[in-house]
């Protein structure tokens, strides 16, 4: 993921919520669980894990049976004292005592107990990123030393991989048009880490290792998931057990859920979102603008997409009356830097979801040169009586104005083409009177006009305007 890519804003639900769905967990819980369990008789080993006979017990205390009975109970006290929840009261004797922050889990706020949570993560994130415990004893030397060179593991790039995969998923996740909320298949994650942007075609030796990946991905998504990171479904393993290649070819290549798929729960959103703003990353969120001014709104919500800039500016709103909402808006959309037309685009958009109540601001700016067109606009929409018609250099400013808002938030977009010969068809002498409008974004408007209009002797037309528009400012 790329420092200088601004990430789009995510929605998260309220810290209340998300504090419930952490102690939920189950990794959490057991966490809390064997910390009020512990007492005066348990003890550890150095590293501040359970003594290998006292895991019977701990087992017995979470409820658990089976093979995996002692590993999952001896995943959670490591947590617990990672986390705080148990702390070491003797070293040397292995004795330990309820931690301060197991109080927090049940009087503190909901912040202090996403900050357990958050430790609690960083933990089984550790532990994702560490290779199978058979091949760790494998590559155990003659000296009882693990010799890591033997494992072809490299500890700062396997959690580079992971953090990776998780950055790109958070984007699937919040990304306009991407996953939402639906699960993102196990393959499809592998391949966004191996196969080139540039590649049509993966080759063998990459579908290999997006293969390769996905099953690594299998394995850590397993372990992330009880700290409520994921929901995840598994790689069915019959597919793992099938050599068969006509029984292969034969599967149901349409069941692509048989390969994996995960999805961030509301508590991972959070949790990843943390990790990024820790990283130093711009990782917004929708209402992180709500108490802040109309111009950090209209500023913000430049680089959202369409609903969430939305979802933000209506709970900027809710939080204000309308006609000082509106006041403030229209003060926030005057300017002429080169942002200045796309602030009064997000202003409109803004004012769009303010009903009659503001109608004495917009009347107020009605013969402001850059407010007042939209002004008009506003008030016709909204069936008020008595709005000035505009006049023909207002109507020309506006429409340079409303293009240098697309071309900022667009581009040379298929829309914007269709404005522009719209524009062209309509007004004949469009370009004679467009060049002479004093606006600052004049000149970049109308070659923008020629680049973008199909017919080439249009085009010659707006690329003169705009020669003769710089010259007027002394460009």
């Amino acid at each position: 993921m790329s420092e200088s890519s601004p990430l789009p804003p995510v929605r998260l639900t309220s810290e209340a919520e998300l504090a419930r769905d952490a102690l939920a967990t189950p990794l959490l819980s057991r966490a809390a669980r064997l910390a009020r369990w512990a007492g005066p008789d348990t003890r550890v080993g150095a590293g501040g894990e359970l003594v290998e006979e006292q895991l019977p017990g701990a087992a017995d205390a979470l409820g658990l049976t089976g093979d995996d009975a002692a590993a999952t109970a001896s995943e959670a006290w490591r947590v617990a004292v990672d986390t705080g929840l148990v702390e070491i009261v003797d070293e040397e004797e292995g004795t330990v005592a309820a931690g301060a922050d197991l109080a927090l889990l049940t009087s503190g706020a909901p912040q202090d107990v996403l900050g357990v949570w958050l430790t609690a993560l960083e933990t089984v994130l550790a532990d994702a990123s560490v290779p199978d415990l058979d091949d760790l004893v494998d590559a155990v030397d003659g000296g009882g030393e693990i010799d890591f060179s033997s494992l072809d593991w490299d500890p700062e790039a396997e959690a580079e991989f992971l953090d990776g995969v998780l950055g790109n998923l958070y984007l699937l996740t919040v990304s306009e048009g991407g996953a939402g909320e639906s699960p993102v298949p196990l393959p499809a994650l592998a391949a966004s880490m191996i196969v080139p942007d540039d590649m049509g075609e993966p080759t063998n030796d990459v579908l290999e290792q997006v293969s390769d990946a996905m099953m690594r991905l299998d394995d850590q998504f397993r372990l992330l998931e009880p700290v409520g990171l994921v929901d995840f479904q598994p790689v069915d393993e019959t597919l793992m057990a099938d050599t068969d290649e006509e029984s292969s070819a034969a599967a149901d290549d349409a069941d692509v859920s048989r390969y994996g798929m995960v999805r961030l729960t509301p508590l991972g959103l959070y949790g990843l979102r943390a990790r990024l703003l820790e990283s130093g990353l711009t990782a917004p969120a929708v209402g992180d603008l709500a108490d802040k001014g109309a111009d950090a709104l209209l500023d913000g919500t430049a680089a959202f997409p369409p609903t969430a800039a939305r979802a933000e500016t209506e709970q900027w709103l809710a939080r204000r009356e309308p006609l000082a909402a509106a006041r403030e808006l229209l003060a926030a959309a005057r300017g002429g830097d080169a942002g200045a037309p796309l602030r009064r685009l997000h202003c409109q958009q803004a004012l769009s979801l303010v009903g009659l109540e503001a109608e004495p601001a917009l009347r107020e700016v009605l013969d402001d040169a850059e407010l007042g067109g939209l002004a008009r606009v506003w008030l016709s929409e909204h069936g008020a009586a008595d709005v000035p018609p505009p006049t023909e250099a207002m109507i020309f400013w506006l429409t340079i104005d409303t293009i240098a808002a697309q071309l900022a938030a667009e581009g040379n977009s298929a829309e914007l083409q269709g404005l522009v010969e719209g524009l062209a068809q309509q007004h004949g002498s469009f370009f004679a009177a467009a060049w002479r409008v004093d606006h600052p974004a004049t000149p970049d408007v109308l070659e923008a006009m020629g680049r973008l209009h199909p017919d080439k002797k249009v085009a010659k037309e707006a690329r003169k305007a705009a020669f003769k528009a710089r010259s007027q400012q002394g460009g």
